[in-house]
C-alpha cells in the first residue's frame, strides 16, 4: 500500500497541532443499564491514541455508535465511551456534547497539549451516511475544522463511504493509524499466499450475507467450513428436511450450485442442536442432520460436527474464522462455537477471527484473545476486503 502512517505523522512532529482521529468506538451497550458490555474496540485504538498523547497532540476523537437515524438519540449516545476511554487512558476524555456545534467547538478550542476530547455521535448527522455528496461534503468540511492531520484508525468502517471516513481525508493531511495498518497487514496474509492448508470457518445467520466472500474464497481454500443459521439452507440444498430452522428459500439453488463447484471443499455439519423455540431454556437435543424434526429449530452445530470440524482445523496453517456456529448468548447454543474457537486456538496455524460476532463471541465466552493471530475489529471490512472489494476509507488513504 502507498499509504502513510502514523509513524510519518509523529516524525514530523505533533506538538501542540490538533489530529483528529476517526475511531471505530461502536461498542455494545446493555439496553437496561446502558453499560459498555464489551470494551474490545476502545481497547484497539488505544496504541494510537496514546502515541499521539505522548507525543503531545491535541487530540479530537470521532465515532458512530449504532444505527441512529441522522438525529441526536440519547440511546447511542458516546457519552459512556468516554467515561471508558478515559479510563484506559489514564487520563480524562473531554467530551462534546454536539458533534460539530457549540460544545464540539469549544472542547477542541479548549484542549492543551496531550489532551483528548471525543465529538458526540458522528451519526447524529445526517450528512455522515448521506448519499449526497455536497451534504457529507459540507459536514466533511466542518469536521475537518477540528484537524490539522487525519488518522484513520477506524477499520471497521473502512467499507463504508462516509463523510469522516471519506471525505475528511482528502481536506487534511492523511494517515492510517496503527490498528488500520495491521488489519490490512493481515488480511493480505490471506488473500496474498497463505500457507497451506488454507481453511475458512463461516457462519452467522444467512448465506446472502456471506454469498459473496464464499465465491471469492471457494477457488483459494482448501477447505470450507459451515455453520451457523446459514447451514440449513446447504442442508435443505441436500434434500433434507430443517424443520423450522432459519431457512433463506431464495438461495437454496445458489447453495446446490455452490456445493457442486465446491469438489468436496464444503463440509456442512452432521448433527446439530434442535430446541423447541428460540428462547434460553427452551427444551433442546442434539440430532443427526437427516433427521430434524418438523417442529423443532436447529440453534447450534452438535457434538460430532465439533469433532469432524476441529479434526479438519488440526491440519490447517492458515485458518479464517466469521460467524459463530449457533446462538453462543445462550448458554444452552454456545457450546459449538466455544468447541471450534479451542479448536482453532490449539491448531498450529496463523489464525484470523474476523471482527463481527466472531470476536465477541470470543470475548463472550471468556476465551484467550492472544491464543488466536488476529481478531479483526471489523467485519463486515474484512469480508470485503477477502471479496476483493474497493474500500472507500483505505482508497481515500491512498490518494
Amino acid at each position: 500500500m502507498s499509504i502513510r502512517t502514523l509513524d510519518d505523522l509523529l516524525a514530523e512532529g505533533v506538538s501542540g497541532r490538533r489530529v483528529l482521529v476517526r475511531a471505530d468506538l461502536n461498542v455494545p451497550l446493555d439496553k437496561q443499564t446502558g453499560a459498555i458490555t464489551d470494551d474490545g474496540r476502545i481497547r484497539a485504538v488505544l496504541p494510537t491514541l496514546g502515541a499521539l498523547v505522548e507525543a503531545g497532540a491535541k487530540v479530537v476523537v470521532c465515532s458512530h455508535l449504532g444505527r441512529p437515524k441522522g438525529a441526536p438519540d440519547p440511546q447511542f449516545s458516546l457519552s459512556p465511551v468516554a467515561g471508558r476511554l478515559g479510563e484506559l487512558l489514564g487520563a480524562p476524555v473531554h467530551f462534546a456534547t454536539d458533534t460539530v456545534g457549540e460544545s464540539a467547538r469549544s472542547t477542541v478550542a479548549g484542549l492543551a497539549d496531550g489532551q483528548v476530547a471525543l465529538l458526540e455521535n458522528l451519526r447524529f448527522n445526517a450528512g455522515e451516511t448521506s448519499k449526497d455528496e455536497a451534504e457529507r461534503g459540507a459536514f466533511a468540511d466542518q469536521l475537518a475544522a477540528f484537524g490539522d492531520a487525519y488518522v484513520d484508525d477506524a477499520f471497521g468502517a473502512v467499507h463504508r463511504k462516509h463523510a469522516s471516513v471519506f471525505d475528511v481525508p482528502a481536506r487534511l493531511p492523511h494517515v492510517a493509524g496503527r490498528l488500520v495498518l495491521r488489519e490490512v497487514e493481515v488480511l493480505s496474509k490471506l488473500t496474498g499466499d497463505p500457507e497451506r492448508p488454507y481453511v475458512v470457518v463461516l457462519g452467522g445467520s444467512k448465506v446472502s450475507d456471506k454469498l459473496a466472500v464464499i465465491e471469492a474464497l471457494l477457488p483459494t481454500v482448501d477447505r470450507l467450513l459451515i455453520g451457523g443459521g446459514m447451514c440449513f439452507t446447504f442442508l435443505k440444498a441436500q434434500g433434507l428436511e430443517v424443520g423450522t430452522s432459519l431457512l433463506e428459500k431464495d438461495m437454496v439453488d445458489t447453495c446446490r450450485n455452490l456445493l457442486e463447484r465446491a469438489n468436496g471443499k464444503i463440509l456442512l455439519p452432521v448433527d446439530v442442536v434442535v430446541a423447541d423455540a428460540f428462547a434460553p431454556d427452551a427444551a433442546h437435543d442434539t440430532v443427526r442432520v437427516d433427521g430434524i424434526p418438523s417442529h423443532r429449530l436447529g440453534l447450534d452445530v452438535g457434538p460430532e460436527t465439533v469433532a469432524g470440524f476441529s479434526a479438519a482445523l488440526s491440519q490447517a496453517k492458515t485458518i479464517f474464522w466469521n460467524g459463530p456456529m449457533g446462538v453462543f448468548e445462550m448458554p444452552a447454543f454456545a457450546a459449538g462455537t466455544r468447541g471450534i474457537a479451542e479448536a482453532i486456538t490449539k491448531a498450529d496455524a496463523f489464525s484470523v477471527v474476523g471482527g463481527g460476532d466472531s470476536a465477541a463471541a470470543v470475548r463472550a465466552l471468556g476465551l484467550d484473545e492472544s491464543s488466536f493471530g488476529h481478531i479483526s475489529t471489523g467485519g463486515g471490512a474484512s469480508l470485503e476486503y477477502l471479496e476483493g472489494k474497493t474500500l472507500p476509507g483505505i482508497a481515500a488513504l491512498e490518494n
